[in-house]
Parts: structure tokens; sequence; C-alpha cells
């Protein structure tokens, strides 16, 4: 039998290189900006490196926590009044509800741990 393995986050994220233009088409190869640390319950728990835009994405089965490690950014989430955003530092985290669509708008450097259920909606332009 075998027990839980520790996972080291400055580790995992030494291996990651850092992509400095992120947009929403996801056209960039952006593969060794992140990294899957393991899996957990419905998805899997992520770190990843980047500046700029991610297009928007949903998770319908679960909850997502995201909290950032270092740098900064900004969570633009569409609710039924519209968009609301939420800047992001260092040290806090924000749980992202089931169903919510929701994007990153990083102008500098950020690193972000993830649990994120899957799968995942993803969606270049804003959803309507």
């Amino acid at each position: 039998m075998s027990g839980p393995v520790p996972i080291s986050l400055n580790d995992a994220l030494a291996q990651l290189t850092f992509l400095p233009d992120r947009t929403p088409t996801g056209s960039e190869d952006s593969s060794s900006a992140f990294a899957r640390l393991s899996t957990y319950r419905d998805g899997a728990i992520f770190v990843g490196h980047w500046a700029g835009e991610s297009e928007w994405e949903r998770h319908a089965v679960a909850d997502e926590i995201v909290m950032i490690l270092e740098g900064e950014t900004t969570l633009t989430f569409l609710t039924d009044d519209g968009e609301r955003s939420a800047g992001l530092t260092a040290g806090q985290l924000v749980v992202v509800p089931q169903g919510t669509w929701h994007r990153f708008h990083t102008p500098d450097a950020v690193k972000v741990f993830s649990v994120t259920p899957q799968p995942t909606e993803h969606s270049p332009e804003r959803p309507d």
C-alpha cells in the first residue's frame, strides 16, 4: 500500500517556462508554462507562470480554487449582473463558483496555483 507523496511547489515552479504574452486565442505554445501536479477529485492541481490575458473558461461540475503565489492578476467573472473583477495579489485566493465564466488579465508576471475541476469549457470570445 502506498501513501501520500509530498509535492514541492518550489520544484514544480522552477520547471516552468515563463509565458510572457498569453493570449485568449491560445495560439502560443503554452505547455511549458503550466504543470499538472496531481489528480484531485474530478480534476487536477495545477501551477502556471505567465503574463497576458487568458481565454474565458468555466467548470460545469465543481468550484475552482485559484491562489496567487507570486505577482498579481485581475480575475473577471461573468455574473447575472454583468462583469465583475477582482484584483488578486500574492497570498490571496478566490473560489470561482461552479459554472461561472471567468478569465485572467495579467499585465506583469504571475504564478498561480489552482485546483481545477474537469472538464473545462473554453471560449476566446466573451460568452453571452
